[in-house]
């Protein structure tokens, strides 16, 4: 148990359902001893806490990471043979793989999560399957992940994976064996016994299918109904590459999204991440069905996949959110900016990503926060009663953030800085 707190910094963002946020003077947060949020507004108690020179926001919501990838950074850049392509950063991927023990797993984690928590990133949906050490068996390495994430001190929701073939039809080899999980028995053993070991004031779990090439399609209608029966968030790659939909249409006929859209239910609780390539209808079907998007535009662009139909998304009325997925760089900020900028380079126009008022800034931080936060069910993502206190300081007095007024610091924030700005993270009301 915490003691009561009463936050107040200079300025802080407050965006009621429905309304267009903004920031406000003179606001107090209260904080319970469970780390609750108890009450917003103009509060007859002192602050037990004053942030001068910040301006409070949301703590922000990374929906999908690869937290061991933080092994790469600095890899694969260089291409003697030619260019590259995702599938030859995989083979790269791979040997870092069979290259993990413990030890690795625990640092490369640990420093992602910090490193998520300085760009004002407090909650994590890790879409993990890097399960087993050089032993092959045991799960050594889902403890170690957790781990990491509370020494870091990061709201995590583990999205633990099925992964058990090596391509559609194909067997597991070399660096895949350590994702390998033998049946849906054996995974939702696991999960059973994950679940009792969560620290449950920062920790969840969800459910990934891993890929159309690591699960077969009948095991990823199995594992989405028991997902749903236990009430857990689902998500899974889809359509990141064209070689994936080549090689679906030859085993099933149809692309990954409209079996999708045909064999499994969507709902809120469903997210598919990456959809590069996904056809316009059948983006369209699944949308309507309520389904949620994750797109990672740092990665997508190092890895060289292809630029997602954004527009067409929003068009629809779809919920966005963003990963950091390969963790080549993290950096929150440019994660949005580089949603925007690269539809702009795509349409030769600008202001793609706006809400009902025109702006992109808003509409952004929604994706950063809102929608992260509905992908992994988490109860983070606005400042108002009922949700974890999960919160960020912006410092005012950053060199980026020159010129700013309450009207414009948003956007200043959103299109002119880096993780500079950020100054103070706070989790379940625990200061960091």
């Amino acid at each position: 148990m915490l003691p009561k707190q009463i936050v107040e910094a200079d300025l802080t963002w407050i965006a009621q359902p429905n309304q267009p946020g903004r920031f406000e003077p003179g606001v107090r947060i209260a904080i319970d001893e469970a780390g609750m949020i108890a009450a917003v507004g103009a509060l007859s108690e002192q602050p037990t806490h004053r942030l001068s020179g910040r301006a409070i926001i949301p703590g922000m919501v990374n929906a999908h990471s690869h937290a061991f990838q933080r092994g790469l950074r600095g890899l694969g850049e260089t291409f003697p043979a030619g260019a590259g392509s995702f599938w030859t950063w995989r083979e790269a991927m791979y040997q870092l793989v069979e290259s993990l023990d413990e030890a690795a797993v625990y640092e490369l984690s640990k420093q992602a999560f910090d490193e998520m928590l300085a760009a004002g990133v407090t909650t994590v949906g890790e879409f993990h399957y890097v399960h087993h050490d050089a032993s092959l068996g045991g799960f050594a390495f889902d403890d170690v992940v957790l781990r990491a994430a509370a020494d870091a001190g990061i709201r995590i929701t583990l999205i633990n994976t099925y992964y058990k073939t090596g391509g559609i039809n194909k067997p597991l080899a070399g660096g895949q064996l350590r994702f390998r999980t033998d049946s849906l028995d054996a995974f939702w053993a696991q999960m059973e016994q994950l679940a009792q070991r969560l620290n449950r004031d920062t920790q969840s779990l969800a459910v990934a299918a891993h890929s159309i090439r690591a699960v077969p399609l009948d095991e990823i209608v199995l594992l989405r109904k028991e997902a749903q029966k236990r009430g857990l968030p689902f998500h899974m790659h889809v359509e990141e590459q064209p070689l994936e939909i080549e090689e679906c249409l030859h085993a099933y006929n149809k692309p990954p999204m409209a079996l999708i859209n045909e064999r499994l239910s969507v709902d809120p609780t469903f997210t598919a991440v990456h959809c590069t390539h996904t056809a316009a209808a059948d983006m369209e079907h699944y949308l309507a069905a309520g389904g949620n998007v994750c797109i990672n535009p740092l990665t997508e662009a190092n890895l060289g996949d292809g630029i997602p139909a954004v527009r067409r998304i929003l068009n629809h009325d779809g919920h966005i959110a963003f990963g950091s997925d390969s963790n080549a760089r993290i950096c929150w900020t440019e994660e949005m900016r580089w949603l925007e900028y690269v539809q702009r380079l795509r349409t030769i126009s600008r202001g793609i990503c706006v809400d009902e008022q025109g702006s992109v800034a808003r509409k952004l931080f929604e994706m950063a926060t809102v929608n992260g936060a509905r992908c992994l069910g988490q109860k983070v993502g606005r400042i108002q009663p009922q949700y974890h206190a999960d919160l960020v300081a912006i410092d005012l007095e950053a060199q980026s953030l020159r010129g700013w007024t309450a009207e414009t610091l948003l956007d200043s924030f959103i299109f002119g800085t880096g993780n500079d700005a950020i100054a103070e993270r706070c989790v379940g009301g625990r200061w960091l």
